[in-house]
């Protein structure tokens, strides 16, 4: 009897005792415009949990939120407001940590984090927290592309496979470099598997544009490369470089596009280094990507061959707002005339083929956009609060067939 009584007792303990703690965790994810967004859950007040979509960001180390996420944690908020990407925002107490796939992982370290009063962290996202390079540098990170999963766990636990490179980190914040080759000549690209186009400074942009006139460029941040809808988008320039030594590993038909000098500034002096550019997720897109932060390497596993994506789009770079909408900021030329010449700047996206655009994320607008060139999709935009509907042609932007090479884009 005494034997029953102990282990009902015991299975009793053992049914309210916490979980003992996971040092890694995989979790699936969702490339949303090549970018990685997961699950996870806000430890809040009350010993409860919500979840929420967190965006894989390895190319940033400030950690964002939305207001809702601050006030769900119980976060103070600060009563000034400062820029912050889409808008205007504030600042909150970071929280002390999240929890991705019943793993904890932690904030330590990370005194304050950028709230925004929208819905997500940034326009055309689902994601309202990010994890940022200061958070991911603490440790082992395994992205697997081509199963659309995402590995974190403690360092030095995981196993890597596939050819090793050197990182060049920066200790302080978590930003990576990896020392490159494009055209012969030695380069250090910083990765960023939080952008889905890859960057290459203006004046080394415009230096290769005019060493490779046969190499495809054009006018307009179409596609992967149309981000947050700022205003120089809509003139950015495109290059489609034919290889580029990252690491030891060859990548080809890598679509790059201008880093304004500005900019750039700012991403060399958070790099702590000399840098040309960022390598964005697009090029990756067939790998397993490792990064041991401990041992600042980065390991790439090569497990598909498919060939990166072609610009097969509707030629517009939009806006994301943020009540939702997709203002069109420009058309991109084709063949020297305007892509889709019914549309202007200024008129409003509100679906296509009847997907609608409003309320969809970047990455779910431009996968309606898509298609084979000659392609029609019929449009319905609303100018000056009409709705108008208008034929638009799916073209091949950025070829590299013979036919190709003649376009002025």
């Amino acid at each position: 009897m005494k034997s029953a009584v102990a282990l009902l007792l015991f299975l009793a303990g053992a049914a309210f005792a916490s979980p003992a703690p996971s040092n890694s965790a995989t979790v699936p994810i969702t490339l949303d415009h090549d970018r990685i967004i997961v699950d996870v859950r806000l430890p809040l007040p009350d010993g409860t949990t919500k979840r929420v979509r967190a965006w894989v960001d390895n190319g940033n180390p400030d950690l964002w939120i939305t207001e809702n996420v601050a006030k769900l944690m119980n976060l103070p908020l600060s009563s000034e407001t400062r820029e912050h990407i889409g808008g205007k925002g504030r600042t909150a107490q970071a929280p002390r940590a999240v929890i991705l796939g019943g793993m904890e992982i932690s904030f330590a370290g990370i005194k304050e984090a950028k709230a925004t009063a929208a819905d997500a962290v940034g326009p055309g996202l689902s994601a309202e927290i990010n994890l940022p390079s200061s958070v991911l540098r603490n440790y082992d990170i395994l992205i697997n592309y081509p199963d659309r999963e995402f590995t974190i766990a403690a360092p030095g636990t995981l196993k890597f496979e596939g050819v090793k490179s050197k990182l060049l980190l920066n200790s302080e914040n978590g930003l990576v470099q990896v020392p490159s080759k494009l055209e012969n000549k030695n380069y250090n690209f910083g990765l960023d598997v939080g952008t889905p186009v890859s960057f290459l400074s203006g004046a080394l942009l415009a230096d290769f544009e005019r060493a490779h006139p046969d190499w495809p460029h054009m006018t307009g941040a179409i596609s992967i490369a149309n981000l947050w809808g700022m205003s120089d988008e809509a003139h950015a320039q495109l290059l489609k470089a034919p290889r580029l030594q990252f690491g030891p590993v060859a990548l080809t038909d890598v679509i790059f596009s201008t880093l304004p000098t500005d900019i750039m500034e700012f991403i060399q002096k958070r790099a702590g280094m000399e840098t040309a550019g960022l390598l964005g997720a697009s090029a990756l897109i067939n790998y397993r990507v490792g990064l041991d932060y401990k041992h600042e390497t980065l390991y790439l596993d090569l497990r598909n061959f498919y060939k990166p994506r072609d610009m097969d789009v509707i030629g517009f770079i939009l806006r994301p707002e943020l009540d939702g909408r997709y203002t069109i900021l420009g058309i991109a030329d084709y063949d020297g005339k305007p892509s889709v010449p019914e549309a202007q700047p200024g008129d409003v996206l509100i679906s296509s083929d009847g997907a609608r655009a409003t309320g969809a994320t970047m990455g779910q607008v431009w996968s309606s956009l898509e298609g084979n060139p000659g392609q029609t999709r019929k449009l319905v935009l609303d100018r000056a609060g009409k709705q108008i509907e208008v034929d638009a042609t799916v073209r091949h932007f950025l070829g590299d067939t013979s036919s190709d090479k003649d376009k002025k884009h």
